[in-house]
């Protein structure tokens, strides 16, 4: 029998069409993809072929954009039920506490999946799996939250929460899907496509693992012993289908293609006017309120020029002599032309407050090497990214390859060697920019984010880049 998948993950909350970055060569090229009305006639179209189609969310789907952040999630269940998923797990599904997630679960059609989420008295938050029948084939779905909501995510995030990272419980939930009849089993996973290999290679019993959290775009699956992964972009600009051919409970043959969401796919009426309703509030996000010279995005491990504007805007409101943010890999780029309100607030859509606080330049270096080895530690259960943390004037010489605790070689403070017992103001946005409890003096400024950069601006219309790195490998 042939079943058809249907995957998305990390969409972020982008319900229109946005523009994406496809790589050419050595070139970036920018191009519209993405939308939930796409995403929804490519699925339709799966079905349309094969009746016997499962459809998966990978999560970060609550998340991202100013209309989900304003309705808490909300807006966007009507879409999520429309489409009519099987399951879905969480990262910043979290976003607006435990109890929130819990009514947006009630408000959708399929599971909030997580073996590894528990209340503080030992009992699982969530089902840790469902079993779907499929004419003769029972299809077990176990899920898998990220093992980060509890450890680098803001506290309302975990709040009466602990958090694992799924290795010890995926055996067991394995057995008992086993034994209530399954014939086949699926991991759906937001712990990221590192930490996904390295449980697979652990433990057998897998068929298919349907991958997210760390925006991989897979054009051909991966094979970990006998497990077929797939892990489909981000943003919702790439719809992955597998097709397996299952004979006697086992996976005979499969076919997987990354499909990309671009205009050759066609608009579905119902579901435009469904997301029109949504956006019809937020017409004020189409306001241009600036340029750009060039591109502006975020796919960059080590640095990106969209976090240089909004560093360079938290550093001027502040008056700091250094700012950071987080490594955040959502955000939809910025072409070459018009910045938009719209754009801004897709980089930072909770739109935190600004804050400063004081620095030792001691306190700077652990907190860098602390952060390098959250996103390049060479257990993959231990990184804990995003991208590495966002930086501007300051430049740091390290070497990568480097055990914990020593990678950074050198740090300048604009053109000045970093001083141990000197102390330095630094702007940053949100606990995951300069964690609690580090530093002093630590204050919240009278502006947010967004309205930082609308005053950086006004101030320089037409927003040049320096391309000035934050970190070099040596």
């Amino acid at each position: 029998m042939k079943i058809s998948i249907a995957y998305i993950n990390d969409v972020h909350g982008y319900l229109e069409p946005h523009q994406e970055i496809f790589f050419e060569g050595r070139e970036k090229k920018v191009a519209v993809a993405g939308g939930y009305s796409r995403i929804y006639s490519l699925i339709q179209e799966i079905r349309s072929k094969n009746p016997n189609t499962l459809v998966f969310d990978g999560g970060d789907t609550f998340h991202g954009t100013l209309p989900l952040i304003d309705s808490k999630g909300e807006a966007i269940t009507p879409i999520l039920n429309k489409i009519g998923f099987q399951a879905m797990v969480g990262h910043w599904d979290f976003a607006y506490g435990p109890s929130q997630l819990k009514k947006l679960q009630s408000l959708l059609n399929h599971p909030v999946l997580g073996i590894n989420v528990y209340n503080k008295d030992g009992s699982l938050f969530l089902d840790p799996y469902i079993i779907l029948e499929i004419e003769n084939i029972k299809v077990a779905v176990i899920g898998v939250c990220s093992n980060i909501i509890d450890k680098t995510m803001p506290k309302q995030f975990s709040e009466g929460l602990l958090v694992t990272d799924g290795i010890k419980e995926l055996p067991g939930a394995i057995e008992s899907v086993r034994s209530l009849g399954a014939d086949i089993v699926f991991l759906l996973s937001h712990n990221g496509y590192p930490q996904d290999i390295d449980m697979l290679g652990q433990i057998p019993g897998i068929a298919v693992c349907l991958s997210a959290h760390t925006h991989n775009r897979l054009y051909e699956a991966t094979i970990i012993n006998e497990t077929i992964l797939i892990q489909c972009g981000c943003h919702g600009s790439f719809v992955g289908q597998l097709d397996i051919e299952i004979n006697d409970g086992k996976i005979q043959d499969f076919d997987y293609q990354l499909l990309t969401v671009d205009n050759t796919v066609p608009l579905d009426g119902g579901m435009d006017l469904l997301i029109g309703e949504i956006m019809e509030p937020y017409g004020e996000l189409n306001e241009v309120v600036g340029r750009t010279t060039m591109l502006l995005d975020r796919y960059n491990t080590l640095e990106s020029p969209m976090d240089e504007l909004l560093l360079r805007s938290l550093q001027d409101v502040s008056g700091s002599e250094i700012a950071f943010s987080n490594g955040w890999r959502y955000g939809a780029p910025i072409p070459t032309g018009p910045i938009t309100k719209g754009d801004l607030y897709n980089m930072v859509p909770m739109n935190p407050v600004v804050s400063t606080v004081d620095l030792t330049g001691g306190e700077i270096f652990k907190m860098l090497e602390e952060n390098l080895e959250r996103t390049f530690c060479i257990d993959p259960m231990k990184q804990m990214g995003g991208y590495v943390k966002r930086c501007w004037n300051i430049h740091v010489y390290m070497r990568i390859e480097n055990p914990k605790g020593h990678r950074i070689q050198q740090i300048f403070i604009g053109d000045q060697p970093l001083e141990p017992g000197k102390v330095y103001k630094a702007a940053f946005i949100t606990s995951q920019g300069v964690a609690e409890g580090l530093g002093s003096n630590r204050q919240d400024l009278k502006i947010k984010a967004v309205a930082a950069m609308i005053d950086y601006l006004k101030k320089n219309p037409e927003f040049e880049p320096i391309k000035s790195n934050s970190f070099s490998l040596i």
